[in-house]
């Protein structure tokens, strides 16, 4: 029977075995069932389990139960349950008291990682994985996709996510800042002194000590005894230490005795030892006289060697007090403040270690030493100097307008042409009987009528094919005839031509002047008596301009850069940065795959095209500006010359294998010009096949090394 008044069920039952008992609010029942009883549970309708019983003693014992409490009646039907405080509600579980769904126990999770379920129930079922493990592309997605994944654990027990609530992140936040985890704790409660200052005639603690405070230890007597008998019976024999031997150190040493047990140690610096300058009776010749003492109270104090001077006294009681004494004892007390606490340490090694395994010139011979032959003709500087093919004439121009060809074997001058204005430059063509030769704003091709009679012919009726002027938009084509000195063509231009340079096939010639910013390159065909403006605007000053060996590339030189061009496709192929403040003359590797660059600002770049944009090397090794470079065409060596009358000769190794390096050692400095006062070696050029080189200077001489 069940009622509502006073708050109270009772709950009756017939039991012999049990009495009336009210339940407290502190009391829980929990109730276990054996597995028959949850067999029979399972196969029997709910409409018949309000039928069925649990005794404890007999089937026909009942029993009777009364629950008291506040929260333990049940409302009528038709009555309303009001809530009141104090009342049990499923929500009050926390977390830690939910039932563990898996019960495979503290076993590494990772043995299920080839199983498609996680563990055991505690009925024995498996249970099975609701977690599926994305690969980074997936946890990216749900980062951006769910607001809560910065939240969200993975619990791999059960087998799912949980979402962090506010109060667990506040903890969290807490643990993290080194803080208290309880929300509502104060770590700095005002202090309750809970005992008094007074002394007590009766102590709050009064136990007697213990027995065994005052018997000695029968374990620690076994254990010394048995010490005892190894001893005598020789089991255990004492250390022998040996006659002690008296210690000696060093007082003076700057590493004491002290930083053998500590490496890191620092001694403080230590006072210089005083000197016969410091004694009350020095020597006489420690004595200053009246000039050097004169001249130690005008200096500075800053700058004095010491801070006192000699004197001397007749007895030790008549040497007064130290006036700087203060002071010293000051500096000193600042050196033992300001004494540094980290060591340093210092590397020993030999500096020629850090220097590169370079192999030794004489075992890079061939290469020019010495002075072999001198030309001397030339009144003035010599800008431009070339050689023919097979290296027996050269070719020279200069300041005095008249250009020579010369005997290198002898020195002789064969041929003397004059040209109305100063020669800026020479070039030589290695197909057929020609050179080039810029005066002033006029180019002239003549044949030099050396060489093979073949040869020659066949460089007159190239030349000779141009009968009639022939007017372009940037250059005019003048026949010369059959002139007594070999001059065939005129070509002027605009603007003053500064370089020359053929093709490997002797047919084209490219133009550079540098006082044009419109028309600054210009390339000439000599059999079709042609010329072509490859650039409508140039990119900054040109400074030289060369072919590709082997390629139908065009490099040009402007103040910073060297820009590749492609005439079969008409397009920049790469931009080489000089990482100089102005370029001044270029030269390129036979076979086409490295470069090097002078500078005014005496340094030579080295470019490995293959490589990178950016020099592989950088050499300063002239004290004034370059002003020519060039590469031996059968020989691995290169020359740079320079204002300080000097020429630097460089073995420089190119290697088929593109994974090694090239190989760059200067091997020799060559100097036989004259100093000049503004200019040194303005240009070089090497034999074509024997390691010479030619050099013509401001001093209006040209020399030949061998």
């Amino acid at each position: 029977e069940l009622s509502s008044e006073d708050d109270k069920a009772v709950v009756s039952t017939q039991s012999t075995g049990m009495t009336k008992r009210p339940l407290e609010t502190s009391d829980s029942v929990l109730l276990e069932s054996t597995p028959s009883e949850e067999k029979f549970l399972n196969s029997t309708d709910l409409a018949d389990v309000e039928h069925f019983s649990l005794d404890s003693d007999s089937e026909d014992e009942e029993e009777e139960m009364e629950i008291e409490g506040d929260y333990g009646s049940r409302p009528a039907v038709g009555e309303t349950h009001v809530e009141r405080p104090g009342d049990y509600h499923d929500d009050d579980c926390s977390s830690d008291e939910e039932e563990i769904r898996n019960r495979i126990g503290n076993i590494p999770m990772e043995w299920y990682d080839d199983y498609d379920h996680i563990g055991y129930d505690v009925h024995g079922a498996k249970v099975a994985k609701t977690h599926k493990e994305g690969d980074q592309l997936d946890k990216l997605l749900d980062r951006m996709d769910d607001p809560n994944f910065w939240r969200t654990v993975h619990d791999k027990q059960e087998g799912k996510d949980i979402v962090l609530p506010d109060e667990d992140i506040a903890i969290i936040e807490k643990l993290k800042n080194n803080k208290y985890s309880d929300l509502g704790y104060n770590p700095y409660e005002p202090y309750v002194d809970f005992f008094s200052y007074e002394k007590m005639e009766t102590p709050l603690v009064d136990t007697p000590v213990s027995k065994r405070g005052f018997i000695p230890s029968k374990w620690e007597h076994k254990k010394v005894m048995k010490i005892i008998r190894a001893i005598r019976n020789g089991w255990m024999k004492p250390k022998d230490e040996g006659p002690k031997k008296p210690s000696y150190y060093d007082l003076w040493s700057s590493k004491p005795e002290s930083q053998k047990h500590n490496p890191m140690h620092i001694p403080a610096p230590k006072l210089t030892l005083p000197g016969n300058e410091e004694s009350y009776n020095p020597p006489e010749e420690y004595l200053p006289t009246e000039e050097e003492r004169e001249q130690w109270e005008n200096t500075e104090e800053a700058d004095r060697s010491q801070n006192f001077l000699p004197q001397k006294y007749p007895c030790l009681r008549h040497v007064p007090a130290y006036p700087q004494l203060i002071n010293e004892k000051f500096d000193r007390c600042l050196d033992l403040y300001l004494c540094p606490r980290k060591m340093k340490m210092k590397l020993n090694m030999n500096p020629e270690d850090l220097l590169p395994k370079l192999p030794k010139p004489k075992d890079l011979k061939p290469f020019p030493t010495s002075k072999a032959v001198k030309f001397s003709d030339h009144e003035g500087h010599v800008y431009s100097i070339d050689s023919n093919k097979s290296g027996e004439f050269i070719v020279s121009g200069g300041e005095d307008k008249v250009l020579r060809i010369w005997e290198s074997s002898t020195g002789r001058v064969l041929t003397k042409i004059t040209l109305p204005e100063i020669i800026t430059c020479v070039k030589w063509n290695k197909v057929h009987s020609m050179i080039a030769a810029a005066s002033g704003s006029t180019v002239y091709i003549l044949n030099p009528g050396l060489g093979d009679r073949v040869s020659v012919d066949n460089g007159n009726k190239i030349l000779m094919t141009l009968t009639d002027i022939r007017e372009l938009d940037h250059c005019k084509w003048y026949p010369l005839g059959n002139d007594k000195d070999g001059l065939r063509i005129k070509i002027v231009h605009n603007c003053v031509v500064s370089n020359l340079t053929w093709h490997n096939n002797g047919s084209y010639l490219a133009v550079t002047m540098r006082d044009s910013s419109s028309c600054s390159v210009l390339i000439h065909n000599i059999i079709k008596h042609n010329s072509q403006k490859p650039f409508n605007k140039s990119k900054g000053q040109v400074q030289q301009v060369e072919f590709h060996p082997n390629k139908p590339f065009f490099f040009v030189l402007s103040q910073r850069y060297v820009r590749i061009y492609n005439l079969v496709k008409q397009a920049m192929v790469r931009k080489l940065i000089c990482s100089v403040k102005w370029a001044s003359c270029m030269a390129i590797h036979p076979k086409g795959d490295n470069l090097i660059v002078g500078s005014y600002d005496k340094a030579l770049v080295w470019f490995d095209m293959d490589l990178s944009v950016k020099p592989y090397k950088t050499l300063v090794q002239h004290k004034k500006a370059i002003r020519s470079v060039s590469f031996h065409p059968r020989y691995p060596l290169y020359a740079s010359s320079s204002d300080d009358n000097s020429t630097i000769i460089t073995h420089g190794m190119v290697y088929n294998d593109l994974v090694k390096n090239p190989l760059v050692v200067p091997v020799k400095v060559l100097r036989g010009h004259q100093d000049n006062t503004k200019y040194g070696v303005l240009s070089n050029v090497f034999h074509p096949t024997q390691p010479w080189i030619y050099t013509g200077g401001a001093d209006g001489c040209i020399w030949l090394y061998v």
